[in-house]
């Protein structure tokens, strides 16, 4: 027997849903809402699905994920309605609470059409476009066949085409002719390697020479298997720790995303250390200044837990811009992506000078010293690594 969890389950996952109504309230209305109607909804660039519901003359809307709708509906249905009625655009489905607790389902031809996208009204130009297909986007399941961006995976095709402007705007700072190496510290599940990728070879039409580095075998494995399917000439995947890794040829752009606490460390040393051109670094996990702090360092706000804690991320990676600077690099903060996304926010771009003068490499020396003063820090792993 087809149930309404299962069927509404598998609209969300194929990207089929278009609308849910629930009615018929259990036991007959006294008060509360006669029905219930689901739609989707783009807000901030992710797909919320909207409940709505009627109290008298007023209307409320509850926007919620894949998760919560479909936790509410199995919530609701058979307790508090007795009807729901499924829109898809393959086919509508009608399931009904009879008087012996039997549910009896019903199937039909669809009945709705699919909404214009969600992104109407906010467009954007993506460097990677909604609408167009694109083969790494579909084989890591954040695009549909035809283009469309499967509506629980726009979080991560939004983070994916904003790193991307992130790297686009490095290019002048990389050669312009001949092969571009990078190297891609702790690679994991290689979304936005893949994404690198495509923007250097099939849209600014680089030859490359990229190194995805992780730890976990599997991981590297089906990287490497998908690379394989796609073509990637130039793309290989390796299993090897961040701080022993040797390259080949000289590395232009180093990459390091979401390396947990020291290894992001170990990455921006290497990369200092082969003097690459750009570094671009989103760290993960930091608990190496967390657990050093003295009880001087701001006591009023390093008593409470999560505040030191956000503290000693925020203080680590001032001192790895400021200690960038000190090696030769201009370096910036920026905000990776939304906060609501992940707290994981933060990426430090480093672009190496082209020529330094000793008073202003005096100055950065002297901003770094006094930082480090002023946290009450000693030494800490970056500096250690590099002397």
């Amino acid at each position: 027997m087809i149930s309404l969890s299962e069927s509404l389950n598998t609209a969300l996952s194929e990207d089929t849903f278009l609308r849910l109504t629930l009615s018929q309230p259990i036991p007959p209305m006294t008060g509360g809402s006669p029905k219930v109607t689901v739609r989707p909804v783009l807000l901030r660039d992710e797909t919320r699905y909207q409940w709505t519901y009627r109290i008298g003359s007023q209307e409320h809307h509850e926007n919620l994920s894949v998760e919560e709708l479909l936790q509410r509906v199995a919530t609701v249905f058979c307790v508090t309605f007795a009807d729901a009625h499924l829109f898809t655009t393959v086919e509508d489905l009608t399931f009904k609470l009879h008087r012996s607790g039997q549910v009896r389902f019903k199937k039909s031809k669809p009945s709705m059409k699919a909404e214009p996208d969600l992104s109407h009204n906010r467009e954007k130009q993506y460097l990677i476009p909604v609408g167009v297909p694109c083969p790494f986007l579909i084989e890591i399941g954040v695009m549909l066949p035809n283009g469309q961006v499967r509506s629980a995976m726009y979080h991560k095709f939004r983070q994916i085409n904003r790193y991307l402007e992130f790297v686009n705007d490095l290019l002048p700072h990389l050669p312009a002719e001949g092969t571009l190496n990078v190297v891609d510290f702790g690679c994991g599940k290689s979304y936005l390697t893949f994404a690198l990728y495509h923007l250097l070879t099939r849209i600014h039409r680089r030859d490359v020479s990229i190194v995805g580095l992780d730890l976990k075998q599997d991981v590297i494995a089906d990287c490497t298997r998908i690379a394989r399917i796609l073509g990637c000439t130039g793309l290989q995947f390796e299993v090897g720790r961040i701080e022993s890794f040797q390259p080949r040829e000289h590395v232009h752009l180093a990459v390091s995303l979401h390396a947990c606490d020291t290894a992001t460390d170990d990455a921006l040393a290497g990369a200092i250390r082969w003097q690459c051109e750009a570094i671009l670094a989103v760290p993960c996990c930091q608990h190496e200044l967390n657990e050093v702090f003295g009880e001087n360092v701001l006591p009023g706000l390093a008593e409470y837990g999560i505040f030191r804690e956000r503290f000693a991320a925020m203080a680590t990676d001032a001192l790895r811009a400021r200690l960038l600077d000190v090696h030769g690099y201009r370096t910036q903060i920026l905000e990776f992506i939304d906060m609501e996304h992940t707290p994981k926010n933060v990426l430090l771009r480093a672009i190496r000078r082209l020529s330094t003068v000793d008073s202003e490499s005096d100055a950065r020396r002297a901003v770094y010293d006094r930082l480090k003063g002023d946290l009450a820090i000693s030494s800490w792993h970056l500096e250690r690594v590099l002397t």
